[in-house]
C-alpha cells in the first residue's frame, strides 16, 4: 500500500502533530492561514487539542481522524486546526475554560467549534465515532454543527460573541485581594485532613493523582507548626505511592496517576512534571521522616529520567506514552472484557485509510504488565520470592483492575515486606534483598527488548526548570549513605552534572540575553515559540535551586536576569501575581491567569516562591514587596480554598516563618568544606536559603550578595554562617552547629 503523503502537520515539530500529519484530514497548524482560510470560506473552525502521549488522543485518531469518511465530513464543512496543548498552553487554557464552562468537565482531546474570529460555540472532549457509550457520534456531531452553521449562521455568531464576554469575565479571576495570615494555612491544613484517606494514603478516592504540591505545603506547615499530622499525611501518600502500581517498579520513574483507590492500577504515561515534583517531595520526605527510603526512590527516579528522558545535549525530554506494541509472545485478548473500553470502542470504528497502512495494534501499559509464566520462565528458582514481593498471581492480578483491561497480566506492586518474604522462605532478609536486586535486573533486560512506548523528545522550558531544580536538589541532599546498595559513585556529583548540563543547554539554546528573549520548545536543533509565564517562573526555581547548590555567581545573575524580563512582560500591575501571557498574540483571545495549582503549580505561586528567595539571597526589599504582592493577590483563595492552591499556600508558609540564610565559606571540594555542608542538609530546613561560598569567587558572589563579603574561613578551616534576617550567629567550624 502507498503511504498518503503528509498534509500541512508534515512541517512541524510537534510530536503530537507529527503523529497527525498522514491523517486524510487537511489538518492546518495554529495560525494564520487557518483563520485566513476560514474567513475565506466562510467555514466555522474545528479545533483539536491535545498531546502526544494522551491515551484517549490516540483512540480518536484512529476511530475519526485516520477514516476517509469521518475526514470528508471534516474537509468538506470545516478548518480543521491540531494544536499540542504542551507547546500551546495559552490557546488550550482558553478554550478549556470554555469546555468546563459549558459542560461542566474538561480534558483531552478537546474538541472545539470556532467562529472565523476564533469564537468557541461549542466544545466538548472524546467523540466516539458512532453515537454509543452516552456519547453522541462524532459524524452526528458534525453534521448538526454544520446544519447549525447554514441554517441560523446568525444566531451562532451572536451565541458566540456572548460565550467569549462571559469568558473575560472568568479570566479575570476573583480580584479579591487580601493579606491572609497563619488562620488561612490551618484552615487548609484541616482541607486536606477532611479528605485524607488514612487507611490508603492520598487524597479522596479513586482516580488518585500525585499533586506534589499539596505535599510540599503539608511539609512546610509541619515544619512551620511543629504539628505532625501535616507531616503524616505526606509520608503515608509517599509510603503509598512509592509501594504501589503508580511507580515503576523495575525501571524506576512514575506513571501519571493510580484509577483505582488503592494506588494499584496506573494510567502509564510518564510526565516530565511529575518525576520532577515527585522527586522534591520524596527528597523532603526523607529530611523531613529521616527516612532513607525516600531518598532511595527519589534516586531511583533521578536514574530514570538520566536514562531515558536525557537528550544527548542536556535537555530533558516530555514525556513517555501510554501505549505500546504487545511483545510478539503475549496474547492479545479477544473478549470486549479484555480489550476494555478503548479497544471495544477501537473495533467499531472506520478503518478505511486508503492511503497509510494501519498502525500495528497498541495497548495501554503493554510494555509494563507481565504473565506469571514470562517471569518465571525468566528468573528460574528467584521467580517465587520475586512473585511474593510484587503481587504475582496466576491469573494475573485483574481483580485489582477496575477496567478489566489487564486481564491475565499482573501489574508489579509492592504486596509483601522482605521481613515477611524471609521469614516464609526460610532465607535472611539480605538474601531476599539480593535476590529481588537481581531479578528486578534480569526482568529490566528483559523488559528493554520490548517494543517500548513512544517518547515525545521536545524540551520545554518549564519542565526543563523543575526538573533541574530536581536535580540540583538531589545534589545537596543525597549522599552515599542514603543510598546503600547503589554502587554508582557519588550522587551529589552526578545529580549536579545533571542539573548544570540542562541549565547550560536551556541557556545556550533557548535565552537570548540581548533581546531579553526566552523560548519554550526545541526540537531537532528547532527552537522555537516565545516563553510564557510558567517558563520564566520554573526556569528561574530551577537555576535558583541550582545557584544554592554551587554558589556560582553567573547562576544568580541569570536567575534575576530572567525575573526582570518575567516582571517586565507578565506582571499585572493592578491586581498583582503574573499574567499567563504577554497578550501580544491577537489571536489568543483572553490574556489569563493561572489562580490554582494542578498537576503544575501556578506561576504565580511559584514566581511567589522565588522572589521570597531572591529576597533572601540579595537582601533587595523590592523581591519581598512582590512575593508579598502576589500572595494578596491570592488572598481570598488562601482563606476560603487554600487546597486549591497549595503551592501558594507553601510561600505563604514560608513568609509567615521567616528565612534563614546559611552560608558556608570554604574550598569547594575540601573535605571540612563537604562535612559542614552535609551536616547542613541532615535537618529538614525548608525556610533557609543556603549558599556555598569558595573565597575565590567571593568577590563576585559579593556584587549580588553584598552581606556575606565579610564572611572568612576561621583558622583557616570551612566556616558556617547562620543567619535570621541577616543577622548571624557566631561562626562556627564544628558541624554540630547544625544540631
Amino acid at each position: 500500500m502507498i503511504e498518503r503523503m503528509p498534509n500541512r502537520l508534515g512541517a512541524e515539530q510537534s510530536p503530537y502533530l507529527l503523529q497527525h500529519a498522514h491523517n486524510p484530514v487537511d489538518w492546518y497548524p495554529w495560525g494564520e492561514a487557518a483563520f485566513e482560510a476560514a474567513r475565506a470560506a466562510g467555514k466555522p473552525i474545528f479545533l483539536s487539542i491535545g498531546y502526544a502521549t494522551c491515551h484517549w488522543c490516540h483512540v480518536m485518531e484512529r476511530e475519526s481522524f485516520e477514516s476517509q469518511g469521518v475526514a470528508r465530513v471534516l474537509n468538506d464543512h470545516f478548518i480543521a486546526i491540531k494544536v499540542d496543548r504542551e507547546e500551546r498552553p495559552d490557546v488550550d487554557r482558553v478554550y478549556m475554560t470554555f469546555v468546563q464552562a459549558t459542560t461542566g468537565s474538561g480534558g483531552w482531546p478537546m474538541s472545539v467549534w470556532l467562529t472565523p474570529d476564533l469564537r468557541p460555540f461549542f466544545g466538548g472532549t472524546y467523540y466516539p465515532p458512532a453515537s454509543q457509550w452516552g456519547r453522541p457520534g462524532f459524524v452526528d456531531v458534525l453534521t448538526e454543527i454544520n446544519r447549525a452553521w447554514r441554517d441560523d449562521r446568525l444566531n451562532v455568531v451572536k451565541s458566540a460573541a456572548e460565550i467569549v464576554t462571559r469568558l473575560e469575565l472568568l479570566a479575570r479571576g476573583q480580584n479579591d485581594r487580601r493579606t491572609p495570615d497563619a488562620s488561612a494555612l490551618a484552615k487548609t491544613v484541616q482541607q486536606f485532613a477532611r479528605t485524607f484517606d488514612t487507611r490508603r494514603g492520598g487524597f479522596g478516592d479513586a482516580p488518585k493523582f500525585p499533586r506534589p504540591s499539596e505535599l510540599l505545603f503539608l511539609l512546610r506547615e509541619h515544619k512551620r507548626t511543629g504539628e505532625p499530622a501535616p507531616r503524616e499525611m505526606v509520608v503515608q501518600t509517599l509510603r503509598a505511592m512509592a509501594l504501589g502500581g503508580m511507580r515503576d517498579h523495575l525501571g524506576g520513574g512514575f506513571h501519571r496517576y493510580s484509577v483505582d483507590g488503592n494506588w494499584r492500577v496506573p494510567h502509564f504515561e510518564k510526565m516530565l512534571y511529575d518525576q520532577a515534583q515527585l522527586v522534591l517531595a520524596y527528597l523532603e520526605g526523607a529530611q523531613a521522616s529521616v527516612d532513607p527510603f525516600f531518598a532511595q526512590i527519589a534516586e531511583d527516579t533521578l536514574q530514570y529520567v538520566q536514562r531515558e528522558m536525557t537528550d544527548e545535549a542536556g535537555g530533558f525530554y516530555s514525556a513517555e506514552d501510554a501505549d505500546s506494541i504487545p511483545p510478539a509472545s503475549a496474547p492479545t485478548p479477544t473478549s470486549g472484557l479484555g480489550r476494555g473500553l478503548a479497544e471495544a470502542l477501537r473495533a467499531k470504528a472506520d478503518k478505511a485509510t486508503a492511503g497509510k497502512p494501519a498502525p500495528e495494534h497498541k495497548m495501554e501499559g503493554a510494555f509494563y504488565i507481565w504473565g506469571q509464566d514470562e517471569i518465571r520462565a525468566a528468573l528460574g528458582e528467584d521467580s517465587l520470592v520475586f512473585e511474593g514481593r510484587y503481587g504475582v498471581l496466576p491469573n494475573g492480578n485483574a481483580p485489582f483492575d477496575p477496567q478489566q483491561e489487564f486481564v491475565n497480566k499482573n501489574l508489579l506492586h509492592t504486596a509483601q515486606s522482605i521481613a515477611d518474604l524471609a521469614r516464609a522462605s526460610g532465607k535472611t532478609p539480605v538474601e531476599v534483598a539480593d535476590i529481588l536486586l537481581r531479578a528486578r535486573k534480569v526482568l529490566f533486560d528483559r523488559r528493554s527488548r520490548r517494543p517500548r512506548p513512544q517518547l515525545d523528545d521536545k524540551v520545554l522550558t518549564a519542565w526543563n526548570g523543575l526538573m533541574i531544580a530536581a536535580f540540583a536538589r538531589a545534589s545537596r541532599v543525597l549522599s552515599p549513605a542514603d543510598l546503600l546498595g547503589v554502587d554508582d559513585g557519588d550522587p551529589a556529583v552526578r545529580h549536579l552534572a545533571s542539573a548544570v548540563r540542562a541549565a547550560m543547554f536551556i541557556k545556550q539554546s533557548m535565552w537570548d540575553a540581548g533581546a531579553g528573549r526566552l523560548l519554550r520548545r526545541y526540537r531537532a536543533g528547532d527552537a522555537a515559540i516565545e516563553g510564557y509565564a510558567e517558563d520564566y517562573a520554573y526556569l528561574i526555581f530551577g537555576v535558583l535551586e541550582l545557584f544554592q547548590a554551587t554558589g556560582q555567581a553567573h547562576w544568580l545573575a541569570w536567575a534575576r536576569a530572567l525575573q526582570v524580563r518575567q516582571d517586565e512582560l507578565f506582571w499585572d500591575a493592578e491586581g498583582g501575581g503574573w499574567f499567563s501571557t504577554t497578550g501580544a498574540d491577537p489571536s489568543v483571545l483572553l490574556r489569563m491567569k493561572e489562580d490554582y495549582d494542578g498537576a503544575e503549580p501556578s506561576p504565580t505561586a511559584v514566581s511567589a516562591l522565588n522572589e521570597w528567595t531572591l529576597a533572601h539571597l540579595t537582601g533587595e526589599e523590592a523581591h519581598s514587596a512582590r512575593a508579598a504582592e502576589a500572595i494578596a493577590s491570592f488572598g481570598g483563595r488562601l482563606a476560603d480554598q487554600g487546597r486549591a492552591v497549595p503551592f501558594m499556600a507553601a510561600a505563604l508558609s514560608a513568609s509567615l516563618a521567616g528565612g534563614e540564610q546559611i552560608v558556608i565559606v570554604g574550598r569547594r571540594g575540601a573535605a571540612d568544606t563537604q562535612a559542614l555542608w552535609r551536616a547542613a542538609h541532615q535537618h529538614y530546613r525548608p525556610f533557609a536559603v543556603m549558599v556555598p561560598v569558595d573565597p575565590s569567587e567571593q568577590a563576585a558572589l559579593a556584587t549580588h550578595m553584598p552581606w556575606v563579603a565579610e564572611m572568612r574561613m576561621i583558622d583557616n578551616k570551612a566556616t558556617a554562617y547562620v543567619c535570621r534576617n541577616f543577622a548571624c550567629d557566631a561562626p562556627s567550624t564544628d558541624p554540630g552547629v547544625f544540631n
